[in-house]
């Protein structure tokens, strides 16, 4: 009996941590400020993890736009610059948001420079790597997409090759404003 309670015990937190949504998570935002994800409370999120030497970094474009046209209806970009993959954000979180204006005049919240993979993954990003298909796996590189419907709970994952303004996005986006929470 005490031995059952004790793997239980053990247990627990990894179950607990199965029902965290991405309002539990606070990240860094690119001006330095707290940026408690609860925020966006009631709201479909994209999680984007984003370089400015990339060769998929012109979908900033594409995600500025799609953030305009959905943002009036409960839908927000958030982009997490990384540098884990070749090295394509070295910048200061000064420059990558000087970067982002000037070039994509990107208006949707940036975070500060977070690690995605690794040993030192963000907690966001380890709860997503290791949830269940077809969201959870290792991010292999620039721009992969995570949609989380408006209980925060991740819904989709798209991988950087699948364009922000893809059917298989915008749709996915559109069902999930379009479903209550």
């Amino acid at each position: 009996m005490f031995r059952f309670l004790g793997i239980l015990l053990l247990c627990a937190p990894m179950l607990a941590a199965s029902d965290r949504t991405i309002y539990d998570f606070t990240l860094t935002s690119i001006d330095g400020q707290p940026a408690p994800l609860s925020a966006y409370k009631g709201k479909v999120i994209m999680l984007v993890n984003v370089a400015s030497r990339c060769g998929y970094t012109p979908q900033y474009s594409a995600l500025e736009s799609i953030y305009e046209k959905y943002k009036d209806r409960g839908f927000v970009i958030i982009g997490v610059p990384a540098n884990n993959f070749g090295g394509q954000e070295p910048g200061t979180n000064q420059e990558i948001k000087t970067f982002c204006t000037r070039k994509y005049d990107v208006k949707f919240p940036m975070m500060a420079k977070q690690s995605v993979k690794g040993a030192d993954e963000t907690p966001l990003y380890r709860l997503l790597t290791e949830s269940k298909p077809p969201v959870g796996g290792e991010v292999q590189w620039n721009f992969t997409k995570f949609l989380f419907n408006r209980d925060g709970r991740p819904i989709a994952r798209f991988e950087p090759e699948v364009t922000p303004y893809s059917k298989e996005v915008t749709g996915a986006i559109e069902k999930a404003l379009s479903e209550s929470h």
